[in-house]
């Protein structure tokens, strides 16, 4: 079993200046093939946005998302992690704090992501939610017959 964030984390960062339009940032997911990117302002990490936070925040509200910036979207102010610190205390957090996701951050600046996936393929392999998480984007398609 893991002892450290840096040991379950995935490695890198796909991040946007906060100042990106939706846009932007949609297009980044999806050629990153990813549901979220951190909104960094290049001295710090000023955010999480997620494809739900631009369907939802923006596109639900009839927001324009080419004008629309991802700091205006974006889950502020994100509970962080650095990579030294123990699992227990990123699977404290998600807990308490209900997120599913949580920036790891070294001397201020993103480095990778810790998500409730990656705490469920380090901490039980052969759950639900880590096959899920392993899964190829089409092998979790939920359209019937395939």
């Amino acid at each position: 079993m893991a002892d450290f964030v840096r040991e379950v984390m995935t490695p890198g960062v796909v991040a946007v200046r906060p100042d990106a339009s939706l846009v932007e940032a949609a297009q980044l997911m999806r050629a990153q093939d990813i549901g979220d990117v951190v909104v960094a302002d290049g001295q710090q990490v000023v955010g999480v946005l997620t494809d739900r936070d631009i369907a939802v925040r923006a596109v639900a509200e009839g927001a324009d998302p080419l004008t629309v910036s991802a700091r205006s979207v974006c889950t502020p102010d994100p509970y962080l992690v650095g990579p030294e610190d123990p699992v227990s205390t990123a699977v404290a957090l998600m807990r308490e704090k209900a997120v599913r996701r949580l920036p790891v951050v070294e001397d201020g600046l993103p480095v990778g992501m810790v998500t409730l996936g990656d705490l469920a393929e380090a901490q039980d392999p052969e759950s639900v939610l880590a096959d899920i998480s392993r899964a190829a984007p089409d092998e979790t398609d939920t359209r019937k017959g395939r």
